[in-house]
């Protein structure tokens, strides 16, 4: 299993500015080559102290892809509702440029609603403007001359540069939350899948599904599942959980706070069910997640144990993008986590 590293901003500058969150990132970053972390995420979002600080990974990344030689940088995820795709493909393709071809590239459908109402795009537009904007991002990289007509962009024998590093493209991969069809659909599309562990044991009957899907298409291998988790790895089993619990509830509560209106009247087709996922999700916390193994807090040892625990309930996966330093933790507490994470425990998984 390879293990990486992921940035999600959930504090607004009452808990600390951009500017010190993104330089803390930086250096944790700069650990990554000497332990051996395969790779370096953030992901995109707007406006709330819920990813935020993030309105762009093609920025972060950018800077990241200085800090290490050997980390793949990974965009977790860019999302097509809300970007023209002549100007992603060129952004992306910059990228693979300047970190040696060591992008891959992340989609997600978005799933806030107050972005899609500030942007001014419809929320029942989201999973066409995803499949187009994917799709057209694909070709334009893929192709030297792109042609694509579409509902919300099109464009003619558009040769989109730079032309990528890594030939035809970077690797995809599809962002899916608790939806069979999204794990079905990046399956058969042969992309990887990115997916939280949140649901608890309905992820081994996803990733079953994904697998499925997989197969029937054709498609060599098994396919590639990146799952994310939070991670705290700390001598002392106690010191872990008291560290770690309060950035990890106040996470948990950025994230339903900034998807409330799923919970408070909002709708939409292509969101069934979300009132409630995100209810579900306002019932959880520090405790509830250690359980699942969707956080792994605490001794190597314990860590290792989870890690294999969660391996079992779902099937295995392939990849673990690890979120190092959550909601206002500390630099100190974070680079102490993530080297003895790497001593102890990335050698033995």
């Amino acid at each position: 299993m390879q293990v990486g590293i992921q940035f999600f901003p959930d504090v607004g500058p009452a808990e600390k500015s951009a500017r010190e969150y993104w330089q803390e990132a930086l250096h944790l970053v700069s650990l990554c080559d000497a332990y051996g972390y395969s790779h370096v995420r953030t992901v995109e979002h707007y406006f709330l102290p819920y990813g935020g600080y993030s309105p762009n990974p093609v920025v972060f990344l950018a800077a990241a892809a200085q800090r290490t030689t050997r980390a793949r940088l990974v965009t977790g995820a860019v999302l097509p509702a809300f970007n023209n795709p002549l100007k992603l493909a060129g952004e992306l393709a910059m990228l693979d440029a300047l970190c040696d071809g060591r992008l891959d590239i992340g989609f997600a459908r978005a799933f806030l609603p107050h972005e899609f109402s500030r942007f001014g795009v419809n929320l029942d537009e989201s999973r066409a403007r995803f499949d187009e904007g994917m799709e057209q991002v694909r070709l334009l990289l893929e192709h030297e001359s792109a042609s694509h007509k579409g509902v919300f962009h099109s464009f003619d024998k558009v040769t989109s540069l730079p032309r990528p590093t890594q030939r035809p493209r970077p690797p995809f991969y599809i962002a899916a939350l608790a939806t069979k069809e999204s794990f079905e659909r990046a399956g058969t599309a042969g992309h990887g899948i990115m997916a939280i562990p949140m649901a608890g044991g309905a992820m081994a009957e996803l990733l079953a599904v994904y697998r499925e899907a997989w197969a029937r298409a054709g498609h060599p291998g098994r396919g590639t599942v990146m799952m994310a988790f939070h991670m705290f790895c700390h001598e002392d089993q106690a010191s872990a959980e008291t560290i770690a619990r309060g950035p990890l509830d106040r996470y948990l509560q950025s994230l339903v706070a900034a998807a409330s209106e799923w919970i408070s009247g909002k709708s939409s087709a292509d969101y069934p069910g979300y009132d409630k996922v995100i209810a579900g999700l306002s019932r959880e916390n520090f405790d509830t997640q250690v359980a699942k193994c969707a956080a792994w807090v605490g001794t190597p040892e314990r860590i290792r144990d989870t890690i294999a625990t969660y391996q079992r309930q779902v099937g295995g996966f392939e990849i673990a993008s690890l979120q190092v330093n959550f909601n206002n933790m500390s630099l100190s507490d974070s680079e102490a986590s993530m080297r003895l994470f790497g001593a102890q425990v990335l050698p033995r998984v």
